[in-house]
């Protein structure tokens, strides 16, 4: 019987099949940012480290770009970056360091389809960097793992591979072996190609051997490395895992690299993981249907809301991950929400906080969208149909205050800034019911000294905070969806003083203690009180 021919890809797939978007998540100061810089210099995207490269290199920044972040040398907000290297696009977003910012890095962990962590070979797994992979782990989002700073004083391969498979319950399969530790790590040892790195070559600098046997590897390490190498490789292929893609991609296992980034040993190596085994954009869950990455229609969601990223413009900018179809200048999509036509005059694609206009975009691409308040984070973007993408929640904040200003002649440029920043997602504001002082949520203080920088500096607002009544807060919702909304009515009415509006205009309770939610959940049996509330209400879920 004849086989039909098989269709060609569309171009929507094609383009979409090249795309890996991934982020970089990590412990403060195992490396990120240098890790970031020395991908966007192997990809050609910045002209020195710690330089993107702006137009006709007229410029150069780094890419933490925010005062708050030179001050401090912290990452604070997301980066988006692309560049292109063998044929394939990389879309790179580098999320927060700190975990006062977690919110913000889960809000960048839904636009990826790979993660790359980063783990300090001396100190391995960290607090942080068991967070943010659960988070990970949540969305089923693959993991490269690459170990960094092996040029120091570093623990056992095996020791961090096991600590990796006990810890996180994921499986480790080492691609890559280091040959020596600190003072004498002389490269890798690439266990799948066999071929061996050494340190400070660039990808071409590779030396493919006939084996680990071949005694040119004895003239390239020194006998005595040479034999640690085949004492460790033995054991490693003989007890720990072999690399499995399918495995990889399900989230169940993560390929192990080893190198320094701040000598940009290993990088390449990694770069080129990430092309071979990342995968590209795949199907998007949504409301109603989900959505496939080669379809022809546009859709796409905001995730991140960035202000001032060029103070004298006062811009503000949406970040949009392109889930499907052809995005070009010009366009208008159907913002879903609140059923307005958004122009999307000039695209941008992003090199730090430099940008240039995007004649064209494709699925996994991330675009700037001029903003002018219209926009919101979890936005869904499409060619008009109704459909909303999952996924992008708020969580609770961990801290409460009461914003007061030093002069109160500045409190409309107050309520102004107040509002974009909770536009942006930098923090949750509430206005209580009973008009006393806004009220900011926060995961962690490092964020309440980001928003204190960030009006005066931007907004020319000194503020202060002081303490709330309160130490938690929880979104309002009916038990039965289906019913009226007076139950919350009535709640709102009799709490004025422990109630307020969320920046959607949602209802929040504030309460004092843990004791007083258990209470008013008996006292109000036909409403929740929610911890994680889908932006714009789309869907409840309970933490």
């Amino acid at each position: 019987m004849d086989t039909l021919p098989a269709l060609a890809p569309t171009e929507v797939a094609t383009e979409a099949a090249r795309r890996r978007t991934f982020a970089i998540i990590a412990h403060p100061d195992a490396g990120k940012t240098t890790l970031t810089e020395k991908l966007l210099l192997k990809g050609g995207a910045i002209q020195l480290a710690g330089a993107v490269r702006a137009k006709g290199n007229a410029r150069r920044t780094r890419s933490d770009w925010m005062k708050i972040e030179q001050d401090r040398g912290i990452s604070v907000a997301t980066s988006v970056m692309t560049f292109e290297r063998g044929g394939l696009v990389f879309n790179l977003l580098d999320t927060p360091g700190h975990e006062d910012f977690s919110e913000d890095t889960y809000r960048t962990l839904t636009a990826v389809d790979a993660a790359v962590m980063v783990l300090d070979g001396a100190k391995g797994i960290e607090s942080q960097t068991r967070k943010l992979f659960e988070v990970c782990r949540m969305r089923d989002i693959p993991i490269i793992t690459f170990i960094n700073k092996m040029d120091r004083e570093a623990r056992d391969p095996f020791e961090l591979i096991d600590e990796i498979e006990q810890t996180l319950a994921l499986d480790a399969a080492p691609v890559a072996w280091p040959v020596g530790r600190a003072s004498e790590f002389a490269g890798t040892w690439d266990l799948i190609d066999k071929h061996f790195l050494p340190v400070d070559a660039d990808d071409s600098g590779s030396i493919p051997l006939d084996d680990i046997d071949d005694p040119r590897l004895d003239a390239l390490v020194g006998a005595e490395r040479a034999l640690m190498l085949r004492e460790e490789t033995l054991l490693a292929e003989a007890g720990l895992k072999v690399f499995d893609l399918e495995a990889f991609r399900e989230g169940h296992m993560t390929p192990v690299f080893f190198g320094s980034a701040l000598r940009d040993f290993g990088v390449g190596h990694l770069l080129d993981g990430l092309a071979r085994y990342a995968p590209p954009p795949g199907p998007r869950a949504g409301d109603p249907r989900t959505v496939q990455a080669g379809e022809e229609k546009l859709t796409g969601f905001v995730f991140k809301v960035q202000a001032n990223m060029d103070p004298n413009h006062r811009d503000r900018v949406a970040f949009v991950r392109l889930c499907s179809g052809k995005l070009t200048k010009g366009m208008r999509l159907k913002q879903v929400r609140t059923g307005k036509q958004v122009p999307v005059n000039a695209p941008l694609f992003f090199f730090a906080k430099d940008r240039q206009v995007a004649e064209e975009a494709w699925p996994g691409d991330v675009v700037g969208v001029a903003n002018h308040g219209t926009l919101r984070i979890g936005d869904t973007l499409t060619e008009g149909e109704e459909l909303n993408f999952r996924g992008v929640p708020s969580f609770a904040p961990e801290i409460l205050r009461h914003v007061q200003l030093e002069d109160p002649m500045l409190a409309k440029k107050l309520k102004t800034a107040l509002d974009q920043l909770a536009e942006e997602g930098v923090v949750q504001l509430f206005r209580p019911l009973d008009g006393s002082l806004p009220v900011v949520g926060v995961v962690g203080q490092l964020q309440l000294d980001v928003l204190q920088s960030r009006l005066k500096v931007e907004y020319g607002v000194p503020a202060r905070f002081q303490d709330t009544m309160w130490s938690m807060m929880r979104w309002v919702a009916l038990k039965d969806p289906g019913s009226d909304r007076t139950a919350i009515d009535r709640f709102a009415q009799a709490n004025r003083r422990d109630a307020g509006e969320d920046h959607d205009g949602e209802i929040v309770a504030f309460f004092g203690s843990d004791w007083r939610r258990k209470r008013a959940e008996e006292e109000w049996p036909a409403l929740r009180f929610h911890a994680v509330r889908e932006q714009h209400g789309l869907e409840q879920m309970k933490r």
